[in-house]
């Protein structure tokens, strides 16, 4: 797994009225892993540093970091049915 470099881009919070926007450094996405399920899904973001992991339907509650090799590994049990 790739790990992305961190990249400053326009919030899809902010509008574009009046310059008046907020600027964050990761992109969040779905997770190839979610189901379409009423938009009960997982949201990741990769960093240089970190994977991070959120709940979209609890943002608020934050997100939880993983090293980028622990993700990996996490993954390849996923898909081999060890988990």
């Amino acid at each position: 797994m790739g790990v992305l470099k961190s990249a400053w881009h326009k919030s899809s919070y902010s509008n574009d009225t009046g310059g008046a926007c907020v600027e964050v450094a990761v992109r969040w996405h779905k997770s190839s892993y979610s189901g379409g399920n009423a938009g009960a899904c997982v949201e990741v973001a990769e960093t240089a540093d970190a994977v991070l992991v959120r709940d979209t339907q609890h943002r608020h509650l934050g997100h939880l970091d993983f090293a980028p090799e622990a993700w990996a590994a996490f993954l390849a049990n996923v898909k081999s049915g060890r988990l």
